[in-house]
Parts: C-alpha cells; structure tokens; sequence
C-alpha cells in the first residue's frame, strides 16, 4: 500500500530520467544535424568562392594577352609581362587551394550521411544559396523547443521526486498480508474442510534508528534538487544569449553585407578605369594589377560575409529548437509500453 507515496515518486523520477535521457537524444541529432548544414553551406560558399576565382581568372588571360601584344609592339616592357603572368598564375593557385578545401567538406559530409568518401560527391551548382529568413518565437516558445532545455527541466522533476522518495523513509511501510491453507493434526485429516485455515491483515515496518542516513539521504535530495532548478536557470539564460547574440551577427552581417556590396562595385569601376588607362598608354600595368586585386580581395570578402550570414542562420535555427518541440517527448504511457 503506498500511502506515503514511496513507490509514485519512484515512477515519476523513472519518467523523468527516461524523458531527459530521449531529449538529450534529440540535442545530440539537432547538433549533427547543424554540423550537416554548416559543412554543406560552407561547401556552397566556395562553389561560389572558385566561380570568383574563375572569372578573374578570365580577366587575368584577358590583361596577360593585352600586356603581351603592347610588349610585342614595344609599349609595354618585360617586367609589365612579368607581373600579368604572376598574377595569373597566383589566382590559378588559389583555384586549386579552394578544390582541396572543397574536397575536405566533401568527405566530412559523408561522414556525417554515413557514406564512404571516396563514392560520396556532390555536384557544384550554378546558384548561390541565400539566407532564410527566421521567425525566432517568443521565449516561451523557446522554452519548449530547446532539447536541451527540456532535459534539464526533466532532471528538475526527477529531482523533486526523488526529494519526495526519500521523505517517505521516514514513514512506516505498511503491508495488507493474506495467508490460507489447510492443518491437521494427521496426513488424513489434512484435506476436509474444518482443517482449513485464512488470515488477513496489515502489518507495518519502521525503522526506529538509523543513525541519520534517512536525513542525510533527504538532505542529499534537496541539495540535487537545487543544483538541477540552477542547472536548469543557467540553460535557459544561456539560451536566451545564444539567441540574441545569433540575431545580433545576423543584423549586423546584413548591414556589413551591403556596404561591402558598395566596396566591391567601387573596386569594379576603379579596375575598368585603370584597364582602360592603361590601354590608352596613361598608367603601367601595375595599377591594373593593383585594381584587379583590390577588385578580387572585396569579392571574395563579400562571398565571406555572405558564408557567415548562412553560417549565422544555421545557428540561429540550432539555437531555437529546429523543428523539434517538448510535446514531442514521450509521455509515462508510452514509456510503459516498451
């Protein structure tokens, strides 16, 4: 007979511990599955990175052919040669420094989808990936789509039933007992019916002294219990922060994003003025070189930019739950059936 409610808490807490355990299961694949999105975006980012490279690539030959025929008709000079050919061949090389990083985000993905990374490949596309736009909820909300959060509010409640379990040592443990049977007073006289006998009764059990281990075991529980409500504050605040400080990057890498736009079309139009120079015999090539890189480097800034802003949305998803929500734990019924 559970009076004192020794044998509910222990459920409860059983509950409890399993549920914590299924939602520290669904923080687990939300991780993966943002390392998943992350590999892949940053994959994406240098598709796009080596298509900047290819087109300056393009525009390098273009200068190195110019420079080459000015050279031959005397107006350019050996070095302007020289230094087309250098940077043609330096941006080549950063074409293959980014296939090998490419080929490195390849394999990890694989690994994460369970595949070998020698048959895993995953064909470039001709589309940048653009950034979701994300609608964060409110912080109740949040509250029920944290796994982790979840977990540690499970753990709170496996807690205070466990304080509960071991206040109820301090009661008796009561038992309803019921024996029957027959008796005689010889083999033949077991079986008739006066011979029958039957008790029914409840006996308790206490223990009168035990040196204080049942206070110290409530004392242990309430302290545990206390520990986990901090536990479980410290993960909510640390939610909360993740939350805005994802949001905050996303509206300051937007920001950042359009005037670096700005940067790159103003190194556009210095580079076709200093081609055009040069062309006309005004400047050296070595102006030209100069706009070309500038032009380069603020491209491939912007492209960084635009992988921090993917990176920043893939965290800020991670950050507030996914799709996963706290009514998807399974409940004392389910728990029961398996």
């Amino acid at each position: 007979m559970d009076l004192w409610g020794r044998v509910r808490n222990q459920v409860a807490a059983s509950v409890a511990s399993s549920q914590a355990t299924a939602a520290d299961l669904e923080a687990v694949r939300l991780s993966l599955h943002a390392e998943l999105a992350l590999d892949y975006f940053d994959l994406r980012s240098l598709d796009e990175e080596r298509r900047i490279i290819e087109r300056a690539v393009e525009a390098y030959s273009q200068a190195l052919a110019l420079t080459r025929r000015r050279f031959e008709g005397g107006v350019a000079n050996q070095v302007e040669v020289a230094e087309a050919e250098t940077q043609l061949e330096a941006a080549r090389a950063q074409h293959i420094d980014i296939a090998e990083r490419r080929a490195q985000f390849e394999h990890a993905l694989a690994a994460l989808t369970g595949q070998s990374a020698e048959s895993f490949a995953l064909p470039e596309t001709g589309t940048p990936v653009a950034p979701p736009v994300i609608p964060v909820g409110v912080p109740s909300d949040l509250l029920e789509r944290r796994p982790d959060i979840a977990a540690a509010e499970r753990r709170v409640a496996e807690a205070n039933s466990k304080v509960g379990l071991t206040k109820a040592a301090f009661f008796p443990t009561i038992m309803l007992g019921l024996t029957a049977g027959l008796e005689g007073g010889s083999i033949a006289n077991w079986l008739n019916w006066p011979s029958r006998l039957w008790a029914l009764g409840p006996s308790a059990a206490q223990t009168l002294f035990d040196a204080g281990h049942r206070r110290a075991a409530t004392e242990g529980a309430v302290a545990n219990y206390d520990a986990s409500v901090a536990d479980y504050r410290q993960s909510v605040l640390a939610a909360f922060q993740q939350v805005e400080d994802h949001i905050a990057s996303l509206r300051v890498l937007e920001a950042e994003s359009q005037r670096q736009k700005l940067a790159v079309e103003a190194a556009r139009r210095s580079e076709t003025l200093s081609l055009n120079r040069y062309k006309g015999g005004l400047v050296t090539y070595l102006e030209v070189a100069s706009a070309q890189t500038v032009t380069l480097q603020n491209e491939r800034v912007q492209q960084g930019i635009a992988r921090r802003l993917m990176e920043a949305s893939v965290l800020l998803i991670k950050t507030v739950g996914g799709g996963w929500d706290a009514k998807s734990l399974p409940t004392a019924q389910q728990l029961a059936g398996r």
